[in-house]
Protein backbone atom coordinates (compact mmCIF):
# COMPACT_ATOMS: atom_id res chain seq x y z
CA UNK A 1 0.00 0.00 0.00
CA UNK A 2 1.26 3.46 -0.88
CA UNK A 3 2.59 5.58 1.96
CA UNK A 4 1.08 9.07 1.60
CA UNK A 5 1.76 12.21 3.63
CA UNK A 6 -0.54 15.22 3.64
CA UNK A 7 1.70 18.25 4.20
CA UNK A 8 0.26 21.43 5.69
CA UNK A 9 2.58 24.43 6.21
CA UNK A 10 1.19 26.85 8.79
CA UNK A 11 2.06 30.16 10.41
CA UNK A 12 -0.15 31.66 13.14
CA UNK A 13 -3.14 29.52 12.16
CA UNK A 14 -4.13 28.59 15.72
CA UNK A 15 -7.79 29.46 15.14
CA UNK A 16 -8.06 27.41 11.94
CA UNK A 17 -5.49 24.62 11.81
CA UNK A 18 -7.50 22.10 13.85
CA UNK A 19 -10.46 22.45 11.50
CA UNK A 20 -8.19 22.00 8.47
CA UNK A 21 -6.66 18.85 9.97
CA UNK A 22 -10.09 17.42 10.83
CA UNK A 23 -11.37 18.08 7.30
CA UNK A 24 -8.38 16.27 5.83
CA UNK A 25 -8.95 13.33 8.18
CA UNK A 26 -12.55 13.18 7.03
CA UNK A 27 -11.48 12.83 3.40
CA UNK A 28 -8.36 10.62 3.68
CA UNK A 29 -8.45 9.02 7.16
CA UNK A 30 -5.66 6.54 6.38
CA UNK A 31 -3.07 9.15 5.40
CA UNK A 32 -0.57 10.69 7.79
CA UNK A 33 -0.80 14.46 8.27
CA UNK A 34 2.21 16.66 8.96
CA UNK A 35 1.83 20.29 10.01
CA UNK A 36 5.04 22.31 9.66
CA UNK A 37 4.66 25.09 12.20
CA UNK A 38 6.81 27.93 10.86
CA UNK A 39 7.70 29.65 14.13
CA UNK A 40 4.15 30.69 14.99
CA UNK A 41 3.65 33.04 17.93
CA UNK A 42 0.25 31.51 18.72
CA UNK A 43 -0.92 27.97 19.56
CA UNK A 44 -0.77 26.56 16.02
CA UNK A 45 1.47 23.64 17.02
CA UNK A 46 -0.65 22.66 20.01
CA UNK A 47 -3.93 22.86 18.09
CA UNK A 48 -2.53 20.78 15.23
CA UNK A 49 -1.22 18.10 17.58
CA UNK A 50 -4.49 17.87 19.53
CA UNK A 51 -6.36 17.49 16.23
CA UNK A 52 -4.23 14.46 15.42
CA UNK A 53 -1.49 15.77 13.13
CA UNK A 54 2.21 15.18 13.40
CA UNK A 55 3.97 18.48 14.02
CA UNK A 56 7.43 19.79 13.18
CA UNK A 57 8.15 23.31 14.44
CA UNK A 58 10.71 25.89 13.36
CA UNK A 59 12.24 27.92 16.21
CA UNK A 60 11.33 31.13 14.36
CA UNK A 61 9.54 32.17 11.18
CA UNK A 62 11.62 31.08 8.17
CA UNK A 63 9.13 31.58 5.34
CA UNK A 64 6.83 29.48 3.20
CA UNK A 65 9.52 27.92 1.02
CA UNK A 66 11.63 26.73 3.93
CA UNK A 67 8.53 25.42 5.70
CA UNK A 68 7.46 23.22 2.81
CA UNK A 69 11.01 22.00 2.19
CA UNK A 70 11.14 20.94 5.84
CA UNK A 71 8.08 18.84 5.06
CA UNK A 72 9.75 17.35 1.98
CA UNK A 73 12.84 16.41 3.98
CA UNK A 74 10.64 14.81 6.63
CA UNK A 75 8.76 12.81 3.98
CA UNK A 76 11.99 11.70 2.31
CA UNK A 77 13.56 10.63 5.61
CA UNK A 78 10.43 8.71 6.63
CA UNK A 79 10.08 6.91 3.31
CA UNK A 80 6.82 8.35 2.01
CA UNK A 81 5.88 7.51 -1.56
CA UNK A 82 3.67 10.54 -2.23
CA UNK A 83 2.85 13.97 -0.83
CA UNK A 84 -0.41 15.89 -1.05
CA UNK A 85 0.09 19.51 -0.04
CA UNK A 86 -2.48 22.09 1.06
CA UNK A 87 -2.27 25.44 2.81
CA UNK A 88 -3.09 25.75 6.49
CA UNK A 89 -5.48 28.69 6.23
CA UNK A 90 -8.50 26.74 5.00
CA UNK A 91 -8.61 28.07 1.43
CA UNK A 92 -8.03 24.61 -0.08
CA UNK A 93 -10.90 22.12 0.03
CA UNK A 94 -9.39 18.73 1.05
CA UNK A 95 -12.07 16.85 -0.88
CA UNK A 96 -9.85 17.18 -3.97
CA UNK A 97 -6.83 15.44 -2.43
CA UNK A 98 -7.74 12.05 -3.97
CA UNK A 99 -8.27 13.71 -7.37
CA UNK A 100 -4.76 15.19 -7.33
CA UNK A 101 -3.11 12.03 -6.04
CA UNK A 102 -4.74 9.61 -8.47
CA UNK A 103 -2.72 10.41 -11.63
CA UNK A 104 0.48 10.62 -9.59
CA UNK A 105 -0.08 7.24 -7.92
CA UNK A 106 -0.99 5.69 -11.29
CA UNK A 107 2.22 7.04 -12.85
CA UNK A 108 0.49 9.35 -15.31
CA UNK A 109 2.35 12.41 -14.00
CA UNK A 110 5.05 13.32 -11.51
CA UNK A 111 3.55 16.56 -10.23
CA UNK A 112 -0.14 17.50 -10.08
CA UNK A 113 -1.32 21.09 -9.55
CA UNK A 114 -4.75 21.97 -8.28
CA UNK A 115 -6.03 24.81 -10.46
CA UNK A 116 -8.82 27.14 -9.39
CA UNK A 117 -9.24 28.32 -12.99
CA UNK A 118 -9.92 25.16 -15.00
CA UNK A 119 -13.58 25.19 -14.04
CA UNK A 120 -16.01 27.92 -12.98
CA UNK A 121 -15.29 28.60 -9.33
CA UNK A 122 -16.11 31.01 -6.53
CA UNK A 123 -12.48 32.13 -6.17
CA UNK A 124 -12.24 35.88 -6.72
CA UNK A 125 -8.74 37.28 -6.17
CA UNK A 126 -7.99 40.97 -6.00
CA UNK A 127 -7.16 42.87 -9.19
CA UNK A 128 -3.45 42.95 -8.32
CA UNK A 129 -3.39 39.20 -7.73
CA UNK A 130 -5.27 38.55 -10.97
CA UNK A 131 -2.67 40.55 -12.88
CA UNK A 132 0.19 38.66 -11.24
CA UNK A 133 -1.44 35.27 -11.81
CA UNK A 134 -2.10 36.01 -15.49
CA UNK A 135 1.44 37.27 -16.00
CA UNK A 136 3.14 34.20 -14.55
CA UNK A 137 0.63 31.88 -16.19
CA UNK A 138 1.85 33.08 -19.59
CA UNK A 139 5.53 32.89 -18.63
CA UNK A 140 5.34 29.37 -17.21
CA UNK A 141 3.17 28.07 -20.05
CA UNK A 142 5.61 29.47 -22.63
CA UNK A 143 8.76 28.11 -20.98
CA UNK A 144 7.35 24.67 -20.20
CA UNK A 145 5.34 24.33 -23.43
CA UNK A 146 2.48 23.20 -21.20
CA UNK A 147 -0.78 25.01 -20.56
CA UNK A 148 -0.60 26.08 -16.91
CA UNK A 149 -3.54 28.12 -15.62
CA UNK A 150 -2.59 28.40 -11.93
CA UNK A 151 1.18 28.60 -11.52
CA UNK A 152 0.93 30.05 -7.99
CA UNK A 153 -1.26 27.27 -6.58
CA UNK A 154 -0.05 25.68 -3.35
CA UNK A 155 -2.49 22.79 -3.75
CA UNK A 156 -0.29 20.00 -5.11
CA UNK A 157 0.49 16.28 -5.16
CA UNK A 158 3.70 14.62 -6.26
CA UNK A 159 5.79 11.47 -6.33
CA UNK A 160 8.75 10.12 -4.39
CA UNK A 161 11.14 11.25 -7.12
CA UNK A 162 9.87 14.83 -6.84
CA UNK A 163 10.06 14.64 -3.04
CA UNK A 164 13.71 13.63 -3.28
CA UNK A 165 14.40 16.32 -5.89
CA UNK A 166 12.83 18.99 -3.67
CA UNK A 167 15.13 18.11 -0.77
CA UNK A 168 18.17 19.28 -2.73
CA UNK A 169 19.68 22.72 -3.18
CA UNK A 170 17.89 23.25 -6.50
CA UNK A 171 14.59 23.84 -4.68
CA UNK A 172 13.84 27.62 -4.75
CA UNK A 173 13.12 28.18 -1.05
CA UNK A 174 12.68 31.95 -1.38
CA UNK A 175 9.74 31.99 -3.82
CA UNK A 176 8.64 28.43 -4.69
CA UNK A 177 5.89 29.14 -7.20
CA UNK A 178 6.37 29.68 -10.93
CA UNK A 179 10.12 29.09 -10.72
CA UNK A 180 9.49 25.74 -9.03
CA UNK A 181 7.43 24.60 -12.03
CA UNK A 182 10.13 25.76 -14.42
CA UNK A 183 12.77 23.90 -12.40
CA UNK A 184 10.68 20.71 -12.53
CA UNK A 185 10.27 21.08 -16.29
CA UNK A 186 13.99 21.60 -16.87
CA UNK A 187 14.69 18.47 -14.80
CA UNK A 188 12.37 16.41 -17.00
CA UNK A 189 9.43 15.92 -14.64
CA UNK A 190 5.88 15.68 -16.00
CA UNK A 191 3.40 18.32 -14.81
CA UNK A 192 -0.39 18.07 -14.89
CA UNK A 193 -3.18 20.42 -13.81
CA UNK A 194 -6.51 19.31 -12.37
CA UNK A 195 -9.51 21.44 -11.35
CA UNK A 196 -10.05 22.10 -7.64
CA UNK A 197 -12.13 24.49 -5.59
CA UNK A 198 -10.53 27.19 -3.47
CA UNK A 199 -11.95 29.88 -1.24
CA UNK A 200 -10.83 33.50 -1.58
CA UNK A 201 -12.79 34.84 1.38
CA UNK A 202 -10.66 33.24 4.09
CA UNK A 203 -9.98 35.84 6.76
CA UNK A 204 -6.43 36.86 7.51
CA UNK A 205 -3.26 36.59 5.39
CA UNK A 206 -2.33 33.40 3.58
CA UNK A 207 1.12 32.05 4.34
CA UNK A 208 1.47 31.29 0.64
CA UNK A 209 0.88 34.89 -0.44
CA UNK A 210 2.54 36.99 2.21
CA UNK A 211 4.36 39.37 -0.14
CA UNK A 212 2.72 42.46 -1.59
CA UNK A 213 1.58 41.55 -5.13
CA UNK A 214 3.83 43.86 -7.16
CA UNK A 215 6.87 43.28 -4.96
CA UNK A 216 6.18 39.56 -5.32
CA UNK A 217 6.09 39.90 -9.12
CA UNK A 218 9.50 41.58 -9.11
CA UNK A 219 11.08 39.00 -6.82
CA UNK A 220 9.55 36.09 -8.75
CA UNK A 221 10.83 37.47 -12.05
CA UNK A 222 14.30 37.68 -10.55
CA UNK A 223 14.03 34.11 -9.29
CA UNK A 224 12.86 32.84 -12.70
CA UNK A 225 15.76 34.65 -14.36
CA UNK A 226 18.24 32.96 -12.02
CA UNK A 227 16.58 29.59 -12.64
CA UNK A 228 16.89 29.98 -16.42
CA UNK A 229 20.56 30.95 -16.11
CA UNK A 230 21.35 27.55 -14.64
CA UNK A 231 22.56 24.93 -17.06
CA UNK A 232 20.23 22.00 -17.60
CA UNK A 233 22.75 19.54 -16.23
CA UNK A 234 22.95 21.50 -12.97
CA UNK A 235 19.29 20.85 -12.21
CA UNK A 236 18.98 17.36 -13.61
CA UNK A 237 17.29 14.53 -11.77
Amino acid sequence: MEKVLVLIPAYNEGTRIAAVVKRVQGVVPDYDILVVNDGSSDNTAEEAAVAGARVVSHPFNMGYGVAIQTGYKYAHAEGYDFIAQIDGDGQHDPVYIPRLLEPVIKGKTDFAIGSRFLEVDSYEPSLARRIGMAFFRKIVSYITSTRITDSTSGYQAFSRDVIRFFTTEVFPCDYPDADMLITLHLAGFRIMELPVRMYSNVEGKSMHSGLKPFYYIFKMLLSIFVTLLRKRNSIGR
